[in-house]
């Protein structure tokens, strides 16, 4: 029997176990088909609502993904700190709209100018961040063994999860965030609910349509903001000098740096440009979600890096279609399975199509980089 013959037979009976767990505990974790179909068929519109849901937190998560499959693909190391440096967008673009006044404002311009200028700055600490990062806790360790930088991804997410839950704990930020302690939660105000009263308008969109659907402004806006920063970032990377530098460094390092390309450039300049993305998704979730917590980046990231596997890490295109995977995957399992075991179902569908694609979805088998 050939190798393929036999990686095929073990990828077969892999599968087959697989699928044997998930029916024999699925009943267990809510995957109940009779009643999944019963639920559907008594509202489809809630099917629709749970799509919605999930394509706007798949937008925050692919904006995330893009940072983790960015940096993968220049220099093949998961930075796994990604995530908290999207948890210090959050309390920036908070901190920032407290200390202009943007969360006492009743005037819609006021507000909006707010938002705008709490992007902007979230951005610019998140680029900023994600690049010092990498020029004091990677550079250093480049050559060395991919181990060395591994833990030090993990010792820098350590420390931004700290600085976080200082952050959280300043006094002078209480009346803001709404509760002390750091450890607590925080409140993230719906700004975009209070424009919308101001016009007079309801945050539902939908609402005097009649249709029994709730999509709201934060579901377009952060559904726009998404799609307009991935596109823009696709054009970068296909259209600009150091779009193309940093293709070309992606695919041999050494020779990049025969011709000219200065690879210490490139790579921080990778590393800003996930850091900004970081950043921007910090503000949508504050947005979205209204909630702020300096160890939210955790999960983030590991949904993240979940998405970035998924889609083909190192793969933009792949991170984008991972992260709206992954959002619609939660989404459903928390509105018709049982949400205590939605990871399990997200890393059950990533574990069967790795099986078959295990370099992801979009992702392309490639031999060691140089």
């Amino acid at each position: 029997m050939s190798k393929q013959s036999k990686l095929t037979l073990r990828r077969i009976a892999i599968t087959a176990l697989v699928i044997y767990i998930v029916l024999l505990i699925g009943p267990i974790a809510g995957f109940d088909i009779p009643n999944i179909y019963k639920a559907i068929n008594a509202n489809p519109f809630q099917l629709v609502q749970f799509l919605i849901i999930g394509l706007a937190n798949g937008a925050i998560i692919s904006i995330i993904a893009l940072g983790y499959t960015m940096v993968y693909g220049i220099i093949e190391l998961v930075n796994f700190a990604h995530g908290d440096v999207y948890m210090i967008g959050v309390f920036t673009s908070l901190t920032v709209l407290s200390l202009t006044g943007t969360l006492n404002a009743t005037s819609p311009g006021t507000i909006i100018l707010g938002l705008i200028l709490a992007l902007i700055v979230s951005i610019a600490v998140g680029a900023g961040l994600n690049a010092g990062i990498e020029r004091i806790a990677y550079r250093r360790l480049r050559n060395s063994s991919r181990l060395a930088a591994l833990i030090s991804a993990i010792g820098v997410s350590f420390i931004l999860e700290n600085i976080g839950l200082i952050w959280a704990g300043q006094s002078w930020l209480v009346p803001s965030f709404g509760t002390t302690g750091g450890a607590s939660q925080k409140v993230f105000p719906d700004m975009l609910g209070k424009i919308m009263a101001a016009y007079g308008m309801d945050v539902n969109l939908l609402a005097n349509t009649g249709i029994a659907l709730r999509f709201t402004i934060k579901d377009l806006l952060v559904m726009v903001l998404a799609s307009v920063m991935m596109i823009s970032l696709r054009l970068f990377v296909q259209n600009t000098k150091m779009g193309k530098a940093m293709r070309a460094v992606a695919q041999n390092r050494d020779a990049s740096k025969m011709l000219g390309i200065d690879i210490d450039r490139v790579i921080s300049t990778t590393f800003a440009i996930g850091g900004g993305l970081a950043g921007a998704a910090g503000l949508m979730a504050g947005l979205y979600n209204n909630t702020a917590w300096w160890f939210m980046g955790f999960r983030a990231g590991l949904q993240s890096f979940t998405a970035a596997v998924l889609g083909g890490i190192g793969n933009i295109t792949g991170g984008m279609l991972g992260g709206f995977l992954i959002g619609l995957l939660a989404s459903f399992s928390d509105g018709y399975l049982n949400a205590r075991w939605t990871n399990a179902w997200v890393f059950a569908t990533l574990v069967l199509i790795l099986l078959f694609r295990p370099s992801g979805l979009l992702g392309e088998h490639v031999g060691e980089k140089a």
